[in-house]
């Protein structure tokens, strides 16, 4: 019995302890939950976590600020053809780390290393083998890159990429600039290029045109602000705070792309011939002040960078030199104007003596007496001395004061050079006279120049016709700028005409080689000392500056042509020669520009281009007086959207599709004619809407194009 009782009480105590136990949990149970009820209302009401916002976290995870780049403006030459213009280029590369999986646990890795290489092998110029290198470093790496062989990819190449659909195979986007012609006034037209600024990539102008007007082609960004979900898709009326974009403007040139072409083929011809160290070329309207083709050598391929680095300085406008005897029109005008010349009194030749130094004529020995009718087409630098010494310095500096020696010129063109003027002493003075301590640069000399066809009033060089919005409203027009008040007279520019006159056309004149029978041509010749690296002159037949400048029509000028070549090292034919393998055809189509039987809607016979280079349809087309667009990235022309044997206004344009990559061109003033000819050329449809010319494109130039693009554009 006492017993049973001891196993009941044990039961009892057992049953009271369960009960306690239960009592306990149920507590802490209870317990936990107010805990988490109290926190939830807590964080529902304050939407904060450790001093977090949540609102602000979740805004930070699934909102997006986006840089919307605004399309750069494009650079046309002054018949519309384009000279530089937007595009984009890519870069792949490879995500290696298998900790990088998408919002459906797939990789976004590189799986199957092998597989990759050989598949990216097909498109990039890189073996199976390198690329497998690539994607096996020798450190742990999130991601890799394939070299230079992995950047600059086009559209295409990375459409044939992603069709692959390699895991973990990616590309950045970067903005790039296509210069579709090439050696192209490379140095005028410039260089843009993308840089890096608060981790985005923007193009900026580094040379020539595209960095003086960097700040109107660029634009102006915008921004875009919205939310997406978990898989980066943007959700629907989630957009706030957006800031359009301001595309850049437009810029048309004064550069005539048929007498650009011409000129860099003859240029390049010398270049290849005669390596001179430095060749430079100007064509200008001097009534005006329209520059129509410039270059230089060494020059560069924009597209390509090939030559860059080594011609990065523009020296038509970044360099000073001694111009030498063309420098003689500045004189003889100067002395004219000011009474201080008479053609009929006589000098001796051959040299004269100023503060214990000897000046000689090129002909050392001279030709005796001759009278100061002679000194100019001669090209006497004792002649010019005396006629110096005739005006007085006082007066000579007046003059070359007028003439805005040692000012710069102000061209549209970055880091010009002032140039320097050497004037404290007789000597000093006296060599000026024939071009010698004096320093110009290129655009000086054309200012000066300019005023032969303005009864002696100097103009502006220009290199830009208008500015345009992407709209087609033009927000600036350049006009003729006169420089200065006029320096000399109507007759006194007419005796300097006919001296320049008598250069190529007397007997004793030194411009025989540039002599064209039947036409009516001004020249002068110069052949300028270069200073030594300690002093003096350097010596040896090749070591000047060799230079011409003529202008026609001789008597009412209206195209100037400015050569200068310093020190060919294969100076296999006289300067005279080599150079009027450039002045003579470049003249001759100027002369044809100005001769009054060519009228504006005069017929030209399109000549066949098609199977042709690029280079060489440029060059058939130029001499036969057609304007040209070449559409494509391809090498050789396939299609010419208007036949062969056809005759059209010689100011009308015709297409050449190469193939391969087409790139929007910037339509705005097309006429529906122009459109049309771009449709049928490259295939792709374009919806046309109105009558008149084009105001407004769907797709922005720039961006790659193909019969699947739905563009369209609207005409008033």
């Amino acid at each position: 019995m006492k017993k049973f009782n001891n196993l009941n009480r044990n039961r009892s105590k057992a049953h009271g302890y369960r009960f306690t136990v239960g009592r306990i949990l149920q507590l802490v149970l209870a317990l936990v939950f107010l805990v988490f009820i109290g926190r939830f209302l807590y964080i529902g009401i304050s939407n904060r976590v450790a001093g977090e916002n949540l609102n602000k976290r979740v805004n930070q995870i699934y909102r997006r600020n986006e840089v919307l780049k605004a399309t750069r403006g494009t650079i046309y030459d002054k018949n519309g053809l384009t000279l530089a213009e937007d595009a984009h280029v890519f870069t792949v590369y490879a995500i290696l780390d298998k900790s990088s999986i998408d919002y459906h646990n797939k990789p976004m890795y590189v799986t199957n290393k092998r597989k990759t290489a050989q598949k990216l092998a097909e498109v990039l110029p890189l073996s199976e083998e390198k690329i497998y290198s690539y994607l096996n470093p020798k450190h742990k790496a999130f991601q890799v890159e394939f070299g230079s062989a992995g950047t600059g990819l086009t559209l295409s190449q990375k459409k044939k990429i992603e069709d692959m659909k390699l895991p973990g195979i990616k590309f950045i986007e970067t903005p790039s600039r296509l210069y579709p012609n090439g050696n192209f006034a490379s140095h005028i037209v410039g260089l843009a290029q993308p840089q890096k600024s608060q981790g985005t990539s923007s193009l900026v102008g580094t040379m020539g045109i595209e960095a003086y007007f960097d700040k109107q082609l660029a634009g102006k960004d915008g921004y875009r602000e919205a939310f997406v979900d978990a898989e980066n898709n943007q959700l629907p009326n989630s957009q706030k705070n957006t800031r359009t974009t301001k595309d850049g403007d437009n810029i048309y040139l004064t550069l005539d792309s048929r007498l650009q072409t011409y000129l860099e083929v003859l240029m390049s011809q010398v270049q290849d011939k005669y390596k001179p160290k430095a060749l430079t070329a100007v064509v200008e309207d001097i009534k005006t002040g329209k520059i129509l083709a410039a270059s230089q050598r060494p020059t560069f391929n924009p597209q390509t960078k090939k030559g860059l680095d080594t011609s990065w300085r523009n020296i038509l406008v970044q360099d000073s030199y001694e111009p030498g005897s063309v420098f003689k029109v500045l004189t003889y005008s100067s002395a004219i104007q000011s009474g201080n010349y008479n053609p009929n009194e006589q000098y001796k030749s051959g040299s004269v003596t100023v503060q214990g130094s000897t000046i000689h004529d090129w002909n050392n020995s001279g030709w005796g007496m001759i009278p100061f009718s002679q000194a100019f087409p001669r090209s006497s630098n004792v002649g010019f001395v005396k006629i110096e010494q005739k005006m007085g310095s006082k007066t000579w500096k007046e003059y070359l004061n007028k003439y805005r020696l040692g000012k710069k010129t102000g061209v549209t063109l970055p880091g010009e050079t002032a140039g320097i003027l050497n004037f404290t002493t007789p000597l000093n003075q006296a060599v000026t006279a024939f071009g010698q301590g004096v320093n110009v640069n290129v655009m000086q000399m054309m200012q000066a120049y300019s005023a032969l066809a303005n009864d002696g009033q100097m103009v502006k060089p220009q290199f830009v016709e208008k500015i345009v919005s992407p709209s087609g409203k033009v927000v600036e027009k350049f006009h003729r700028t006169k420089v200065g008040a006029p320096i000399y007279s109507a007759k006194t520019a007419q005796t300097v005409l006919k001296g320049m006159q008598d250069v190529v056309n007397a007997t004793y004149g030194t411009g025989a080689a540039y002599k064209m029978p039947g036409k009516s041509i001004a020249v002068k010749t110069g052949t300028a000392q270069i200073a030594g690296p300690h002093g003096g002159y350097l010596t040896g037949d090749n070591n000047y500056i060799f230079s011409v400048v003529g202008v026609t029509p001789a008597n009412n000028p209206r195209y100037c042509v400015y050569l200068t070549m310093k020190q060919p090292q294969k100076m296999s034919k006289p300067a005279e020669t080599i150079l009027s393998s450039i002045f003579k055809p470049i003249m001759n189509r100027l002369i044809s520009l100005s001769d009054s039987s060519a009228k504006v809607n005069e017929k030209v016979t399109v000549p066949a281009l098609t199977g042709k280079s690029v280079e060489k349809a440029k060059e058939d087309a130029n001499n036969a007086g057609v304007t040209v667009e070449v559409v494509g990235t391809g090498k050789n022309i396939s299609r010419q959207s208007v036949g062969a044997g056809v005759k059209q206004d010689n100011d009308s344009k015709i297409f050449l599709f190469t193939g391969g990559q087409v790139t929007c061109p910037n339509m705005i003033g097309w006429t529906s004619e122009e459109v049309t000819s771009f449709m049928t050329t490259t295939d792709i449809p374009i919806s046309i809407n109105g009558k008149g010319k084009v105001t407004k494109q769907s797709i922005p130039a720039g961006k790659v194009i193909d019969k699947n693009s739905k563009l369209s554009v609207n005409l008033k």
